[in-house]
């Protein structure tokens, strides 16, 4: 991350602060080897994705079929091509929107509690769903919304609805996926947040309560520009994984009943690589996932850049 800055002023690393700071980047090490290795290492297959690969052969040699684009123009012109991005697209956007704010949110909410220890308590407990296992909270999920399950029967007995099973009720779906997303990963996401806001000048609060600002206006003028550069930067992330929802999540919520609203290129390409064998013509649909978010993550830096002074390069 980044500041822009409009002097055009060179940050210079001498070879002083190399040796000054000789431990931390020392502590940088294992990570970039772990980054080498399971990040850069394996893109060299996406090889696969200009050929008619067949597992146990070779990437090189004589025996390699190169197809070129074909796999591409295979998916592009697909007869689930529309769907897929369709409703990508849709449950993205709605995690955008909800999935985006709540850390935010739920933030300058916890700022505003001034007991240490109730609002100790509150913060620990909205980290912990974060930290359950995928499959587990899928698990808990399906029982509760499964034919005689709690929320089922809450929605039986309050609005009189049918007690059913809602994960195969196709226009329930993105409803259920968003509220599950929202709620595994609030409090996890805001903890960027709360230790932003507790590194702001309280001296600039104490100058607007002076002045007679309430709370919101605090918040509306003092810690909402105090946390512009984090916005930023993570709505640049965020809009460059638009393209790949929580496929995990997805697979363990839907059913075959739901494809037509559930159906994302995650869950496609699993379904027609790990368990058909596709490996280039998948690999090709994920290559091309990957270049439309990498466009969009440039193209949202560049607007980022010069509307907040702040990007990721």
């Amino acid at each position: 991350m980044r500041k822009r800055d409009k002097k055009n002023k060179k940050i210079v690393v001498t070879e002083a602060v190399i040796k000054e700071n000789i431990k931390l980047y020392a502590f940088m090490i294992p990570v970039f080897i772990l980054i080498a290795i399971f990040s850069y290492g394996p893109m060299f297959g996406l090889i696969i994705a200009f050929q008619d690969y067949m597992p146990g052969s070779s990437f090189w040699g004589e025996d390699v079929i190169w197809v070129g684009l074909r796999h591409f123009e295979r998916f592009i012109q697909g007869k689930y091509f529309e769907r897929l991005i369709r409703n990508t697209l849709h449950l993205s956007i709605l995690n955008l929107i909800f999935g985006f704010t709540a850390p935010i949110l739920f933030a300058l909410l916890l700022d505003q509690i001034k007991r240490t220890r109730f609002k100790k308590t509150i913060q620990t407990a909205s980290y912990m769903p974060y930290f359950i296992s995928t499959v587990v909270v899928a698990g808990m999920v399906l029982s509760f919304i499964d034919e005689g399950g709690i929320i089922s029967r809450f929605l039986s007995a309050v609005f009189g609805l049918e007690d059913r099973n809602w994960r195969e009720v196709g226009s329930a779906f993105s409803t259920i996926y968003t509220i599950t997303n929202v709620w595994k990963g609030f409090g996890f996401g805001s903890i960027l947040y709360i230790s932003t806001i507790s590194s702001i000048d309280q001296s600039q609060y104490e100058s607007a309560r002076i002045d007679g600002a309430n709370r919101l206006q605090q918040c509306l003028y003092i810690t909402l520009p105090g946390l512009t550069n984090i916005i930023a930067i993570n709505l640049i992330m965020a809009i460059g994984r638009i393209l790949a929802t929580n496929s995990d999540l997805i697979l363990l919520l839907y059913t075959p009943a739901v494809y037509d609203v559930a159906d994302v290129i995650g869950t496609y390409t699993y379904r027609l690589g790990i368990e058909g064998g596709q490996y280039s013509y998948t690999t090709a649909a994920g290559l091309f996932m990957s270049v439309i978010g990498f466009v969009l993550t440039f193209i949202a830096n560049k607007i980022s850049n010069k509307m907040t002074g702040y990007g990721l390069w």
